[in-house]
C-alpha cells in the first residue's frame, strides 16, 4: 500500500487551492493578511511522495514562494526542508493534523488542523503558534479548490 491508499484524505487534497491567510495575535488583533495559492502533488518518481508549493501575495505587491517536499512513512508525511521540520497525519475522514517547527524561529512550534469539506472543494485551516510553550499567534486560512 502507498501514500494514496493509506492517507486517502490527504490524497483528496491533490490539486490547486486559492485562499486567504489571516494572522492574528493572541488577543485576536489582525497582524497580517495575504492571498495564497497552494499546489499539492503526489510525484510518481523521485525521493518525495508528496510535494507542496505555497505562493503568498500581499496587496503591496510582495510575493513569496516556498517548496515543501515530503517523504511518506508510518502513515504520515514528513518534512525536513530549509524552512520547516514536522509531520502530518489523518485523524478522521475530514481532518489532518500537522505539527512542525520553523527553522528560522528558535523556540517556536506550530500546530495545524485542516478540515476538508465532504464535497472536496473547500477547506479551512488553523495554525496555533507557540513560543516557549505560550500561544502568541494564530493563522486562519480559508481556501477553495480551483484546479
Amino acid at each position: 500500500m502507498g501514500i494514496r491508499q493509506e492517507m486517502p484524505l490527504l490524497a483528496r487534497h491533490a490539486g490547486e487551492w486559492k485562499g486567504t491567510y489571516l494572522h492574528v495575535d493572541a488577543d485576536a488583533t489582525i497582524i497580517d493578511q495575504h492571498r495564497s495559492h497552494l499546489i499539492c502533488t503526489f510525484p510518481e518518481d523521485g525521493p518525495h511522495q508528496y510535494f507542496q508549493t505555497n505562493i503568498y501575495e500581499w496587496r503591496d505587491g510582495r510575493r513569496e514562494k516556498f517548496d515543501f517536499p515530503a517523504i511518506y512513512r508510518d502513515r504520515r508525511i514528513w518534512w525536513d526542508t530549509e524552512r520547516i521540520v514536522g509531520s502530518a497525519w489523518e485523524i478522521d475522514e475530514n481532518t489532518i493534523v500537522l505539527t512542525w517547527t520553523r527553522k528560522d524561529l528558535p523556540g517556536a512550534s506550530l500546530y495545524e488542523m485542516i478540515q476538508l469539506c465532504p464535497e472536496g472543494h473547500h477547506r479551512a485551516r488553523t495554525w496555533h503558534w507557540f513560543k516557549d510553550g505560550e500561544l502568541y499567534q494564530r493563522t486562519l486560512i480559508k481556501e477553495e479548490r480551483f484546479k
